[in-house]
């Protein structure tokens, strides 16, 4: 009995104390949590405000999205709408110009209309091309797109409604002849003597053509080596200095013009300047 009443006491004080050992465990581990939780989440916002340190909130979009630095200028525009309704080349228009006249050479080709405030607007839309985007791929010579439209064939008055060639042929003893070629067809719309010319202007022709020992083909050539593009304009005359050039205009590849100054008896650039508006 004594025994037995002795375990029962001994079981009761232990019972006791497990029971304050659990509370005071549970307290402590409550406490325990509570300190942890509190810790960690200390630790999260200042590795979160550190991380916000090194790498900055993005507000710009990725760089290869699109950009308006890409846009064309209203100039550039409308030279690639222009050029898209060119299928006669330089070249071309060149050779079919002196063909119309006898022994003549040519000084002068300029594609009508191209950088012309008064006459920019193509007669055929871009949208008219196989390729329905307007776009022309300039090469050496001034390769146009195969898009052009064919709409510019000359009327049966000799008139032709789309882009053109005006070209300057001169004879031997001066004489010029301007020959105007349709730029999509190549057929020759007029060729005509120049009426107001006087003897010293012929004169003058003749030498310049005697002293001309480069051609415009072989200065547009220098010109596109340069820059690679479409030939637009070709020009003999004579610069600030006296100095005999064939000026040369060439529209690049990103649209700009570039004007080139090519001696005409060496075949050397001797000036360049770009219209990149």
């Amino acid at each position: 009995m004594r025994l037995e009443t002795r375990r029962n006491k001994t079981v009761s004080s232990r019972t006791r104390r497990l029971r304050v050992v659990g509370a005071l465990c549970a307290v402590l581990a409550s406490a325990l949590v509570t300190g942890c939780g509190q810790d960690s989440g200390d630790k999260t916002a200042a590795a979160t405000s550190e991380a916000a340190k090194v790498i900055p909130k993005q507000t710009t979009t990725p760089s290869g999205s699109p950009s308006s630095t890409a846009q064309l200028t209203e100039a550039q525009t409308r030279r690639k709408d222009f050029l898209s309704t060119v299928k006669v080349t330089f070249d071309k228009a060149a050779t079919t110009a002196v063909g119309e006249v006898s022994g003549g050479k040519l000084t002068e080709i300029d594609l009508e209309g191209l950088d012309d405030e008064d006459n920019a607007s193509p007669s055929a839309s871009p949208s008219q091309s196989a390729g329905g985007d307007g776009s022309a791929s300039p090469s050496p010579y001034g390769t146009p797109s195969p898009s052009g439209s064919a709409s510019g064939s000359p009327s049966p008055s000799g008139s032709s409604t789309g882009p053109k060639w005006i070209a300057e042929v001169v004879e031997k003893d001066g004489t010029a002849h301007t020959v105007t070629i349709d730029a999509v067809s190549g057929d020759v719309i007029d060729s005509v003597p120049d009426e107001d010319q006087t003897d010293a202007d012929k004169q003058q022709l003749a030498d310049w053509l005697t002293k001309a020992t480069q051609t415009p083909q072989q200065a547009a050539k220098v010109a596109t080596d340069k820059k690679k593009g479409t030939v637009t304009s070709v020009d003999l005359d004579e610069n600030d200095t006296q100095t005999l050039a064939w000026e040369v205009d060439v529209v690049t590849e990103d649209w700009n013009r570039t004007a080139f100054e090519v001696n005409a008896e060496n075949g050397k650039i001797t000036a360049e300047e770009t219209d990149d508006n």
